[in-house]
């Protein structure tokens, strides 16, 4: 299944794409997509539904955030060998976490607002796991089990926040509309492999990024069971798995993103988010 949320911001509706491309609402079945919806419970009601008796969604509404409650966003850095070596890094050890505020979530076809002092922006397209069922100190054996569906996370940074003034990480990662998520939730059933996508990344119709989970330093299994065992992952909690080569940051010499730049961003299976950068 697609699961969506359409509608102006703050008074997204459920809905679902059906096989034909139709935008279905959902609201009937469901007040909302919640992590109650991704539970083992929750996704057999939504598969029990005709998608051909609900109704159609007429015109092309905005599309938001498609998971409403998302608890973290737990983000996983060079986890590319290409993406390491371009920006000069050894490759890990073990995988690198940080935290990305929920508060910068945005719909896929939102604008990014580049913020007061920003001089250095950044894309990442990334898989993100979506867990459906709480997930604490779990075996690599068992941890997909644990993931209900994937998505698209373009993980916009501020370089200058993340590397030149100190502190974390998360602080170059967090500003206000810095995590285009969507256009929708893939439900795990439809992914049989998620170390066979491939994601790419445009600027301005310019080829950026090119590259296939399948050169990920630590798939997806191993980071839900790594992160499980220093937090506990709760339904509805997000962990983006890390971005291929091509960033502006890796280029020689960089090459940010500007006001009016358009950023196009995909994954096979997955859809695809086009979003503008405009100043604050």
């Amino acid at each position: 299944m697609k699961l969506v949320r359409y509608g102006r911001a703050g008074a997204e509706k459920p809905g679902l794409v059906d096989a034909d491309g139709t935008l279905r609402d959902l609201s009937r079945v469901v007040r909302d997509l919640t992590p109650a919806a991704l539970s083992p419970a929750g996704l057999k009601r939504l598969r029990a539904v005709d998608p051909t008796r609900l109704p159609v969604v007429r015109g092309r509404p905005r599309l938001g955030c498609p998971l409403a409650g998302i608890g973290k966003l737990v983000c996983i850095g060079l986890n590319y060998t290409d993406h390491a070596n371009e920006v000069g890094a050894p490759l890990p050890k073990e995988p690198v976490v940080f935290l990305k505020a929920t508060s910068a979530l945005i719909g896929a076809g939102d604008r990014i607002v580049r913020p007061r002092g920003a001089v250095k922006l950044d894309y990442e397209v990334e898989l993100g796991a979506v867990i459906g069922r709480d997930a604490r100190d779990v075996a690599e054996a068992d941890a997909l089990r644990h993931v209900a569906a994937y998505c698209l996370v373009d993980d916009v940074s501020e370089r200058a926040f993340q590397l030149e003034h100190g502190g974390t990480t998360t602080k170059g990662k967090s500003a206000d509309t810095f995590a285009p998520l969507g256009p929708w939730l893939v439900t795990a059933d439809e992914v049989p492999d998620p170390q066979a996508l491939e994601l790419w990344t445009t600027v301005n119709g310019e080829p950026r990024q090119r590259g296939s989970t399948a050169n990920m330093i630590f798939g997806v299994r191993a980071l839900v069971a790594y992160v499980s065992r220093f937090m506990s992952l709760r339904a509805g909690d997000i962990v983006s798995t890390g971005t291929p080569a091509g960033v502006a940051h890796g280029m020689k010499p960089p090459r940010y993103l500007e006001p009016g730049d358009v950023i196009e961003v995909g994954i096979t299976g997955l859809g695809a988010q086009k979003n503008r950068v405009v100043s604050r």
